[in-house]
């Protein structure tokens, strides 16, 4: 399994002085998902978690519902010029009966770290259908307990306190209860990470439950939310306004600019107990 941190030298500079010195980085590499042996898609992610990652990408893109639609995962030969197997190809067989995603110009799957799924031909290929219905969810949960939440995803981001180079996504139940973090250098696959955790405990839909994000709230992120039947999405930093609309179709709670006891609450604030 490939490494989360790296150290590499560094120059560091102030108006009095230059020293060098070790700095931890977070790990970029990429991860080739096969689906039956075919290629699907690339993304640039953190190892670690890797068979969530791909388990939470194949339910958030509408191609699996649950778990029983997986039949195994497992890593591919991928080695590097030194032979040893790098860990960056991952294949996901699918159980009987469950069809092959169509790879066509309408599912031309590139991920990066910086902005998500990209290379989607058409709008229309980006709306997904979800299977579950966040908006009948009769979560409610205090404001009280979504403005403690930052401080308990910072206080598990073991490797964001090393690095400051790792987005945050954690689950937490009604009462505030931490039930799975995950970090990564992309936003999406942490959300992905934490989803397939979900499928995998089967858990989806994951009804009464809080998707907290350390970056902004995208359209991607909360269509990752819908998906998974999440009935509350919240981020620490600024929603889109495609985010804002998506939300209010589909009933999902939006909450953004969670910071210290403040919040907006764009979509369903009925679910938010002052």
């Amino acid at each position: 399994m490939g490494r989360v941190t790296a150290r590499r030298r560094v120059q560091h500079v102030t108006a009095d002085d230059a020293t060098a010195r070790p700095e931890t980085l977070a790990v970029e590499e990429p991860l080739e998902i096969r689906v039956n042996g075919t290629p699907l898609t690339v993304t640039m992610r953190t190892p670690g978690s890797d068979v969530e990652l791909a388990q939470g990408f194949l339910l958030t893109e509408g191609l699996v519902t649950r778990r029983a639609d997986i039949a195994a995962v497992q890593y591919c030969r991928g080695a590097g010029e030194d032979g040893v197997n790098s860990y960056n190809v991952l294949d996901v067989t699918l159980a009987h009966g469950v069809p092959m995603p169509d790879v066509d110009v309408t599912r031309n799957f590139y991920t990066t770290s910086s902005c998500g799924v990209c290379g989607k031909a058409s709008l229309e290929a980006v709306r997904l259908s979800s299977k579950h219905a966040p908006g009948d969810d009769p979560l409610i949960v205090d404001a009280a307990t979504l403005s403690a939440l930052p401080t308990r995803l910072r206080d598990r981001q073991k490797v964001f306190a090393a690095t400051g180079g790792l987005h945050g996504a954690a689950l937490f139940d009604a009462h505030g209860t931490a039930l799975v973090v995950r970090e990564d250098i992309g936003r999406h696959n942490a959300v992905d990470k934490v989803i397939g955790w979900a499928l995998e405990s089967g858990r989806v839909p994951l009804t009464g439950t809080v998707l907290l994000v350390s970056g902004r709230a995208s359209f991607e992120l909360t269509q990752k939310a819908v998906m998974a039947g999440i009935p509350l999405l919240a981020a620490v930093s600024a929603p889109s306004s495609l985010a804002v609309d998506l939300a209010a179709q589909s009933g999902v709670t939006l909450v953004a600019f969670l910071r210290g006891d403040s919040m907006n609450v764009y979509t369903r604030p009925d679910r938010v107990r002052s």
